[in-house]
């Protein structure tokens, strides 16, 4: 699936390209390869094929929205959709059907896209590897031994597979950025109140994020560009000004600072990750104005996480503990030993640190970073026992996680493979409202280098 998205608009625009057909391979490709990935919880067939069909009319009547007009985008299965379950990989929600889309489904109908079904994930996206979930493991489209990453699995996998041409996912601690990372896709993570929330099913209203994973740069900036903005009904949105950020992609970036956080971000790296990353940093270096290293204080979030996932859970955990996964109850309940004071106290921390974060820009202007310090694990390492999955888990997240506190935005872009053929990201990190320079940078790095334009051998080009 070697077309942008920005390409195949073009091309349905002028009608060469059609979005039934492109709709319809989609479909097949789900029925193809989803009972080996698993990456799918609901296919909705009839209601893509209807959206399709009407795309097709509107363009034929000169009624074109858009470069996401016709083009299929899968949801995670925790974003509100009208009519359709919702479910959050939980036996607690399988029946449930909301009577409303989420802002950012809204938005995505209104741009015309296609979306054909919602994708699996790590129950309630409380956890990093997608282990967890009542509808199963997500496998790695490249090696289906080994995780696909979490929470937002299903919509990497996907992805990664050529199933449709992006996907939302969520990201609370790195749900979106570690599981691009790990099959080998674009995920963007915006600032803090870009994206609208409603119609999510939260994990922590004050760290949740919303975002797209695509194959491509520009593709990410299309998703974004369709999705962000103020929404008034999400008391976390913020009314700032959206950037052009397709223009700005196709303007000549301007050179950049960029700070490399040595300590923290690059200890204890696999060695294969190192290797990558390093050399990514002497690409970075002919595309930047300077690259130096710097040093950061590094933030938590568990307290205000687990106090905030046990606020929405409380009720429903105190009626039916047994819907839920073992690991995921064990996890909400944690929060329930959280005082008020302590959570109040984590709050105002976390607003001091996100204040104090501005300070670092004055003299940068990114930040990079490994995206995940390891490769994707094995289902088997993971699925041994409950403490492996949990330190796996922290230590697939501890990149990531940071930047959520931070409320920044950040994005992960392919750099390299390891040995055995599994993917490797680097991750691009931005001052609040920076996405245009983050997306800037990640798609000039992304040309210089091919890393993007490999596929796994599940996702032969279908377009």
């Amino acid at each position: 699936m070697h077309s942008t998205i920005l390409e195949l608009g073009e091309q349905i625009r002028h009608r060469t390209v059609s979005p039934v057909e492109l709709t319809k391979q989609c479909l097949e490709r789900i029925e193809q390869l989803n009972p080996l990935l698993n990456a799918f919880i609901t296919v909705t067939a009839d209601a893509a094929l209807a959206q399709a069909q009407q795309a097709e009319i509107e363009i034929k009547s000169g009624h074109w929205r858009g470069p996401l007009h016709g083009i299929p985008v899968g949801l995670k299965d925790l974003l509100d959709t009208a009519g359709i379950r919702t479910t959050a990989a939980s036996a607690l929600f399988k029946d449930r059907i909301p009577a409303a889309d989420a802002e950012v489904v809204r938005r995505l109908k209104n741009a015309g896209a296609v979306l054909p079904g919602k994708q699996n994930l790590h129950e309630f996206a409380y956890g990093a590897s997608s282990v967890v979930s009542y509808y199963g493991t997500v496998h790695n489209p490249w090696n289906l031994a080994h995780i696909a990453g979490g929470s937002s699995s299903g919509s990497a996998a996907s992805v990664a597979a050529g199933i449709g041409y992006g996907a939302i996912g969520t990201d609370t601690a790195g749900s979106i950025r570690e599981p691009a990372a790990l099959c080998g896709t674009v995920g963007l993570k915006p600032t803090s109140g870009r994206v609208s929330a409603r119609g999510v099913i939260p994990l922590s209203w004050s760290l949740d994020h919303v975002g797209p994973i695509t194959r491509t740069v520009v593709d990410a900036a299309v998703l974004l560009q369709a999705i962000a903005g103020y929404d008034a009904g999400d008391p976390c949105s913020v009314d700032a000004p959206v950037t052009d950020y397709v223009a700005a992609l196709q303007e000549a970036p301007t050179p950049l600072r960029v700070g490399v956080p040595r300590p923290y971000f690059y200890d204890d790296l696999h060695p294969e990750i190192s290797a990558a990353a390093n050399h990514a940093l002497t690409v970075m270096a002919t595309l930047s104005e300077e690259i130096r290293d710097i040093a950061l204080p590094i933030p938590s979030n568990r307290i205000v996480r687990s106090a905030e996932a046990f606020a929405y859970h409380a009720e429903f955990v105190s009626r039916t503990p047994e819907l839920y996964q073992p690991e995921t109850l064990r996890r909400i309940q944690s929060g329930a030993r959280i005082t008020a004071t302590e959570y109040i106290q984590s709050r105002r921390e976390m607003e001091q640190i996100r204040s104090d974060i501005i300070g670092v820009f004055k003299d940068i202007d990114v930040m990079v970073t490994p995206t995940v310090p390891v490769p994707p694990p094995t289902l088997e390492e993971l699925e041994q026992n409950a403490d492996r999955l949990r330190a796996r888990e922290m230590l697939l997240l501890r990149n990531t996680l940071p930047v959520n506190v931070w409320g920044l935005p950040a994005i992960s872009v392919p750099c390299g493979f390891t040995n055995d053929g599994l993917p490797i990201g680097l991750q691009i990190i931005g001052p609040h409202w920076g996405e245009a320079a983050i997306l800037q940078l990640a798609h000039a790095y992304e040309q210089a280098t091919a890393w993007h334009k490999r596929q796994p051998k599940i996702a032969e080009p279908v377009a």
